[in-house]
C-alpha cells in the first residue's frame, strides 16, 4: 500500500507542543486503513536560544512519544522539520539565522539531523522516514535563497543521515512552497513531496495568514481563477511537470493537501472529488493537512459540513468515505 494518512500538528509550534498524540485521533486512523502519519515540528521545542548543537532532552524524549505512538498502531511516522534551524515558511522572520546563507544555520540544520538520526538508527526504514524541511522558499531572490543554495544544503543532510542510517527514506518537499519539482536533486533517491492545494482561491479563501487574498469571492468549482478553468483535467495537467520527474525514476508523494474552512462544505468536496481522483490515478499517496481541525476531516466547521460521530469523533464521513476509495493498495 501506498503512503496514506494525515499530518499531526503536536509539535507544530514550540509553544504549543502537546505532550502526546491524541490516542483517539490515531486508534481512528488505524482502524480505517490509514498508514502514515507526518509530524510536522518545530526545532526550537528542543532547541534553545539558537544553541543548535546542544538539545535539551526533554524536548526529544516528547518527541520519541511521538514516534512510540505511531509505531505502536503499525503507522509509519514522517518526521518533519517545519521551522529548521534558519528557516520556516511561517514567520521567517522569527529566525535569528538564514538557512540559505549562514554557515551557523546550515551547520545547525545537518547536525540537528544527525542527532535525529543517531537517536532512531535502530528503527526500521519501513517504520520511520525524514522529511528534511518543510516548503522551502521562492525563487524570487528573497531570504537569499537559490536553487543552488537549497540543493547544497540538502544534499549534506542528505550525506550526513546516510553516513549514519544508509537505508532511511528521505523525503524532501519541492520548492516553491512546496509545488516545484527539483530534477536537479533526482540522483540522491530521495522522495520527492508536492502539495495539494490548487486552486488557492478553492483552498485557502478567507486564509487569514494569507493578506492578499481577503477580496477573493467565495469560491466555486469548477470555475475559472486567473484566466484557468479549474477542473479535473486542469489539476491533472498542474502535476505534469511531477510526473515528468516520477518518469526519471524519483518516486513522488503528496505530503500536504486540504481546503481550509471558510470555503462552502459541497464546494470543498467537488474539488476533493477531483484531486483525490487525480492522485489515484497517478498512484500516489497523500497525506491531508490535517486531521483534526480547518483543514482536516474532523471538526473542519466547512459551511454546510455534515458530522458523523464515530468513535467520539465528529467526521466528514463523505470525506473520509473519499479519502478511502481513492486510495491503492500495493
Amino acid at each position: 500500500m501506498k503512503n496514506y494518512g494525515f499530518n499531526m500538528l503536536c509539535m507544530f509550534g514550540a509553544n504549543s507542543v502537546k505532550p502526546k498524540i491524541d490516542d483517539a485521533e490515531l486508534d481512528f486512523i488505524a482502524e480505517h486503513g490509514f498508514n502514515y502519519i507526518r509530524l510536522p515540528l518545530d526545532y526550537r521545542a528542543w532547541i534553545k536560544n539558537f544553541d543548535y548543537a546542544n538539545p535539551d532532552e526533554r524536548g526529544l524524549e516528547i518527541v520519541d512519544g511521538y514516534i512510540a505512538q505511531c509505531l505502536e498502531r503499525g503507522l509509519h511516522a514522517c518526521v518533519n522539520f517545519h521551522r529548521a534551524p534558519g528557516y520556516c515558511i511561517n514567520r521567517p522572520d522569527l529566525e535569528r539565522d538564514n538557512l540559505w546563507t549562514d554557515e551557523i544555520a546550515q551547520d545547525g540544520f545537518v547536525r540537528n539531523w544527525e542527532i535525529f538520526a543517531t537517536r532512531y538508527k535502530d528503527i526500521p526504514p519501513e517504520k520511520l522516514s525524514f522529511n528534511l524541511v518543510n516548503e522551502p522558499w521562492w525563487e524570487d531572490g528573497k531570504l537569499g535563497f537559490t536553487r543552488e543554495r537549497h540543493a547544497a544544503i540538502m544534499r549534506r543532510a542528505i550525506a550526513a543521515i546516510r553516513a549514519i542510517s544508509p537505508d532511511r527514506d528521505i523525503v524532501l518537499d519541492g520548492i516553491n512552497g512546496g509545488n516545484t519539482e527539483m530534477p536537479e536533486l533526482a540522483d540522491t533517491g530521495a522522495i520527492q513531496s508536492v502539495r495539494g492545494y490548487t486552486p488557492f482561491n478553492v483552498t485557502h479563501y478567507k486564509a487569514g495568514w494569507i493578506s492578499h487574498i481577503t477580496d477573493w469571492p467565495e469560491p466555486a468549482y469548477p470555475a475559472e481563477y486567473d484566466g484557468v478553468s479549474w477542473n479535473r483535467d486542469a489539476l491533472a495537467h498542474y502535476y505534469r511537470n511531477w510526473r515528468a520527474l516520477e518518469k526519471s525514476g524519483v518516486r513522488v508523494m503528496v505530503g500536504e493537501f486540504g481546503c481550509y474552512d471558510k470555503t462552502p462544505n459541497d464546494v470543498a468536496l467537488r474539488w476533493f472529488r477531483d484531486l483525490l481522483s487525480v492522485y489515484r490515478e497517478f498512484g500516489w499517496g497523500f497525506v491531508m493537512w490535517n486531521f483534526n481541525g480547518p483543514f482536516g476531516i474532523v471538526n473542519h466547521n466547512r459551511p454546510g459540513a455534515k458530522y458523523t460521530t464515530m468513535n467520539g469523533l465528529n467526521v466528514d464521513a463523505e470525506m473520509l468515505a473519499l479519502m478511502k476509495e481513492n486510495r491503492v493498495n500495493g
